[in-house]
């Protein structure tokens, strides 16, 4: 494979902390009750407006639901940097991975305007496109975004592998038509992802070298 996918949080950085910090503060300013990072930690993935849906309680009008998303913005986009560090071993690998030619990206449901940042702040001297979540682009499940990394790239789908930690990134990657290693130190643990169909795993990040 010539090009890596990856998606970011739980893959390339742990975001957990920064993340449940910011639902909660939004929650606090609204009176309403908060959650624990483990809670937090199996509401993520579908992008932050469904995180905060899923972290309001059910009765939660439009309103208090807008209302508490501005909030999480401001303060996730003041606080990203808090706590938030990629894993063990992603530098290493993403090294390796530039010294065999090898073209990546990262695709992320996170906002575009967290996603880009991040990545560059990071992961600059490795990696050259970051796709985040517009409103004129499908996030994922949906495979637009994928599409878009791959032809910033200049690549196709052939060449391409994706790499992510959660049953979202499997069913991006079967989307798209790519296969998908799905990593096991992020959100998501291995019997969850057995459970949902994935097949090739990475216990640690250099594993992805010898699977390409």
């Amino acid at each position: 494979m010539k090009t890596c996918i990856f998606d970011l949080d739980g893959t390339l950085l742990n975001t957990i902390d920064d993340l449940a910090n910011a639902v909660n503060y939004a929650l606090r300013q609204n009176a309403m009750p908060e959650h624990t990072v483990d809670e937090v930690r199996w509401m993520v993935g579908n992008g932050v407006r469904t995180l905060m849906r899923r972290a309001l309680p059910a009765d939660a009008d439009d309103d208090l639901y807008e209302k508490a998303y501005a909030d999480f913005q401001v303060y996730y986009m003041e606080h990203n940097l808090d706590f938030t560090r990629p894993y063990d071993g992603i530098i290493p690998l993403l090294a390796a991975l530039k010294e065999r030619g090898v073209k990546m990206a990262v695709v992320s449901n996170k906002i575009d305007t967290a996603t880009k940042p991040l990545v560059k702040h990071f992961f600059g001297d490795y990696i050259d496109v970051a796709v985040g979540d517009t409103p004129d682009v499908q996030n994922k499940p949906a495979p637009d975004m994928v599409f878009k990394a791959i032809r910033e790239l200049g690549e196709t789908p052939e060449n391409c592998i994706y790499i992510g930690d959660s049953n979202v990134d499997l069913e991006t990657a079967q989307n798209a038509g790519l296969p998908c290693i799905s990593v096991l130190w992020g959100f998501r643990d291995r019997k969850f992802l057995e459970g949902v169909g994935a097949t090739m795993f990475a216990e640690t990040p250099m594993e992805i070298v010898n699977m390409l």
